[in-house]
């Protein structure tokens, strides 16, 4: 039913919060999932908190006040019901270098204010703004944060220091291996050694998580036989740690573009990190309110002495797996970790730093994706991809994000102002030259549509392909120019389009697309296998011609892209579905189920019949070829509207049957039962009555619900279906429509996408 215009145009966070009664409800009704939920995530929280400070320079108890104050205050007022926040690795470098360059607390003043800026941006309502940025920078970003991570890390392994960048942390490996502190090296690898062997374990022991698993376990493993190894060390409890901030001493300019670039950073990564979660979920964020949540858990965590916040995928993913159904989870798990961290502190000085690098190092590495890699060399974003990496691991993250995007928007203007425009010589003399056209073509693109239309040789018939996604009246001007042009010279020019624009004759807006009876091609017979004339016949119909220029445009645009489609199919075919289908040329079973090269066994006859007595070799062969042979699993019989079979059908019975010869009369013998189910009130004629279809269509969904019946009763299909091996669907296609109904015994059913998501 469509809505009143009053319902459309609600926006989507307008609604009125919930009463406390409903949100008491609710949250007992979550509880039994998200208590469990929540102490799963404080587990994998623990120890990356500690090593996100670790790696960034801080007081290891700022790991974990950012954790509380993320859980607490994020999950009590983002927009995101299960993104988990707290210290994220993709601020690691950034804070790292702040801590240098400012100190601790003046970063904790840089960590507040950002939070200031990010709530500024929620109240301004540019939370979906937030997101357009370049994919593939974001990507970048996220991979040189990973191979930073990772050579600052290698040292702390090894037992060394790290060094303030990248570049010097590479430069010094050489000798930090040389020098390599055995104990230290050996716990490192060991933690590593445990978190990539973790997915392999039984499930019973995969539940859990892999980070605590590992530090526990090698922790434990250093007090017996390294103790002299170094561990963590601070002094007091959570509460002894909370610092207020400072404010810089000067240099404020520097200090603002911090805080700008730590709102920024912080911003996008959990804007992503919510978009991530909904997908994995199902809930929807409120992008803005998850922007004011963000911001007033920096605010407090800067406050206290804590590290920035963001929204965290790991934790959050965790948190979805876990079963979590609402914020309550993040929320109970920030109060684990305040629990924790005031009452077992002690706990945490037993751990070893090489054992947070070990889970820094796995940390750092997942945030490098191989994937990401192939996606941008698909893309042809690879450029963009390698700059910004390599500008974030050599200069620092705000420089190499702006270069990245800088770059970003360079490319996309370069490939809106250079349409791809290619002249091909002919292969063999008797055929025509190509020009392919694709992209937007404006006319910035006119100097190099002329030089490339200009390097055609007068009086050669040509075949422009053009595949443009924009198209300007100035472009179209030259290239209908140069159309006439060559066609003075007496060759002929045909125009294919293949794109999404309109392209018309600027002059007397004559359509491209033309159909051949209306614009006939020039009588080149050579170009046409020997014997084929180029005339049509005496109908009007399109010629054989017509089907041997659709394989040669077949063979120019399309062979090469199938080819890797159909590449698995040279040695056998391993089809799942025998679609019996009429041979009616509306039918199209690929098209109307979105199927691939080799997905259907289709078998196509008059009215898609099933014979079921014996009679027909050749529908008994194709079923037993489809089940016995190929081990299909399901069959559909798909009938479809104002069919000719059917209309011969009603036709026969009316005593007005036409005279179509003897084979045909023997397959009405197949199809007059349907008549009489009609005739006798078959509930699927009910149903197709109810819903408005005609007398004629209503017969051929009852045709479909007694093949399906036929099926059931045939000696090969039937003993399939029986045991379960086999199932059949029946389907209606109505052609005026272009839609698809469901057939079964008892009626129909319009497909919807839930029906497809339950099935």
């Amino acid at each position: 039913m469509p809505q009143s215009n009053e319902s459309a145009t609600v926006p989507a966070d307008s609604h009125s919060p919930p009463g406390p009664e409903a949100r008491k409800t609710s949250l007992l009704s979550n509880l039994g999932a998200d208590l469990p939920a929540s102490l799963v995530v404080f587990l994998v929280a623990l120890p990356l908190s500690l090593g996100i400070a670790a790696a960034s320079g801080a007081p290891i108890m700022a790991g974990l006040i950012a954790a509380a104050v993320g859980g607490i205050v994020a999950g009590s007022l983002g927009g995101s019901p299960l993104q988990v926040s707290g210290p994220a690795a993709g601020l690691t470098v950034v804070v790292a270098g702040l801590v240098d360059e400012f100190g601790w607390q003046v970063t904790c003043a840089i960590t507040a204010a950002a939070g200031v800026v990010q709530l500024l941006m929620g109240v301004s309502r540019i939370g979906r703004a937030a997101l357009a940025v370049s994919p593939v920078v974001v990507k970048a970003m996220l991979a040189g944060i990973g191979i930073t991570i990772i050579l600052q890390q290698l040292h702390v392994l090894l037992g060394g220091q790290a060094a303030g960048s990248a570049l010097e942390n590479l430069t010094a490996l050489p000798a930090a291996i040389t020098n390599v502190e055995l104990h230290s090296a050996l716990l490192g690898v060991a933690v590593v050694a445990i978190l990539l062997t973790w997915k392999f374990l039984p499930a019973a022991v995969r539940k859990i998580p892999g980070p605590l698993a590992a530090v526990v376990a090698v922790t434990a493993l250093s007090v017996a036989v390294a103790p002299s190894v170094e561990r963590i060390s601070f002094s007091g409890s959570i509460f002894d740690a909370i610092a207020l901030p400072s404010l810089p001493d000067g240099n404020w300019r520097a200090a603002a573009m911090a805080v700008i670039t730590v709102a920024l950073i912080a911003s996008i990564e959990s804007l992503l990190s919510a978009v991530a979660v909904d997908k994995m979920g199902g809930s929807r964020t409120n992008l803005n309110r998850e922007l004011v949540g963000q911001g007033s858990a920096n605010v407090v965590s800067g406050m206290l002495g804590g590290l920035p916040v963001t929204g965290v995928i790991v934790r959050s993913a965790t948190n979805v797996e876990a079963g979590a159904k609402s914020r309550t989870s993040a929320i109970l798990h920030g109060v684990w970790v305040l629990v924790f961290s005031a009452l077992f502190a002690g706990l945490i000085q037993l751990i070893p730093l090489a054992v947070l690098a070990g889970l820094l190092l796995v940390i750092g590495a997942k945030l490098i994706k191989v994937a990401d890699i192939r996606t941008s060399l698909r893309t042809g974003d690879l450029l963009v991809y390698s700059v910004t990496l390599v500008c974030v691991v050599a200069l620092n993250l705000l420089e190499g994000v702006i270069i990245g995007l800088a770059l970003a928007a360079l490319c996309v203007l370069w490939r809106v102002l250079r349409a791809q425009i290619h002249a091909h010589a002919p292969s063999a003399e008797a055929l025509p030259w190509r020009v392919t056209i694709a992209g937007s073509c404006s006319f910035f693109a006119l100097p190099r549509l002329n030089r490339v239309l200009h390097s055609v040789p007068e009086g050669q018939d040509v075949v422009v392909e053009l595949n443009a996604d924009y198209l300007d009246h100035a472009f179209r001007e030259a290239l209908v120019a140069w159309q006439k042009q060559q066609r003075n010279t007496g060759a002929s020019v045909i125009l294919e389009e293949h794109g999404t624009t309109a392209f018309s004759d600027a002059a007397d807006n004559t359509p491209q697309r033309q159909d051949p009876r209306e614009f006939p091609l020039p009588p080149r017979t050579s170009w046409l296998p020997a014997g084929v004339t180029p005339a049509h016949d005496d109908g009007g119909r399109l010629p054989l011609r017509s089907i041997l220029l659709g394989i040669d445009k077949y063979h120019r645009r399309h062979a090469d892209k199938v080819r890797p489609l159909v590449q698995d199919l040279t040695e056998g075919q391993n089809p799942d579905t025998l679609f019996v289908a009429c041979v009616d040329s509306r039918v199209n079973p690929n098209l109307i189920t979105s199927s691939g090269p080799g997905d259907l066994l289709t078998l196509r006859n008059i009215g898609n019949v099933v014979c079921n007595d014996g009679s027909d070799a050749s529908i008994d062969s194709a079923l037993s070829f489809a089940v016995k042979g190929l081990s299909v699993d399901s069959m559909v019989v798909c009938g479809h509207s104002n069919c000719g079979a059917m209309k011969a059908v009603i036709a026969d019975a009316e005593g007005a049957a036409p005279a179509m010869g003897k084979g045909f009369d023997t397959w009405l013998e197949h199809a007059r039962p349907s008549y009489s189910a009609l005739m006798t009130g078959h509930p699927v004629a009910i149903a197709a009555a109810a819903e408005g279809y005609s007398r004629l269509d209503q017969l051929s969904m009852v045709n479909v619900a007694l093949q399906l019946r036929k099926l059931e009763e045939h000696p090969v299909t039937g003993p399939a279906l029986a045991s379960g091996q086999l199932e059949a669907t029946g389907l209606f296609y109505d052609i005026c429509s272009a839609r698809v109904v469901l057939v079964t015994p008892e009626g129909i059913e319009q497909l919807d996408p839930s029906m497809a998501v339950r099935a």
